[in-house]
Parts: C-alpha cells; sequence; structure tokens
C-alpha cells in the first residue's frame, strides 16, 4: 500500500512540475515544441511537420496548424 501511494505522490509531483509555468504565467505555454527548431531533426532548414512553419530567430513556438494551407496527401486503403 506504501509502494502504491508513494507512486501516486511521484506521478502527481511530476505532472505539478511539468506544469509550472502553464500554471504562474499568464498565457503560459511550452517553449520550442516546434520539431524543427532543433538542429538534430532540422539540418535542411524544412517546415514544421506540425503546423507547416519555417522557423527563424524571431519563431517562439509552433504555429497554427488550422492555417497550415498544404493539404495531406490522401492514404490508399486496400
Amino acid at each position: 500500500m506504501i509502494v502504491l501511494l508513494l507512486t501516486i505522490g511521484v506521478l502527481a509531483l511530476f505532472f505539478i512540475l511539468m506544469s509550472v509555468r502553464l500554471i504562474f504565467l499568464k498565457n503560459g505555454e511550452f517553449k520550442g515544441t516546434c520539431a524543427s527548431q532543433s538542429p538534430f531533426l532540422n539540418k535542411e532548414g524544412e517546415a514544421c511537420g506540425f503546423c507547416g512553419k519555417t522557423i527563424t530567430a524571431n519563431d517562439p513556438a509552433c504555429g497554427d496548424p488550422k492555417g497550415h494551407s498544404e493539404a495531406f496527401p490522401e492514404v490508399k486503403r486496400a
């Protein structure tokens, strides 16, 4: 029983600490969530796969995926 309570406590502490920025800052958000900001993932300067935005030095995070104009390719089903 002690192990179960300790596990739940550690998980709760993890989620609380991960959301500190969201809780205490007005309009808090996770920064740097766009994969195209990573030099290891984006060596060619390609657009973000989620929002379609190319990241420059002044862009803080991903754009709105609804505003992305490129349509996803159709998947052919067998």
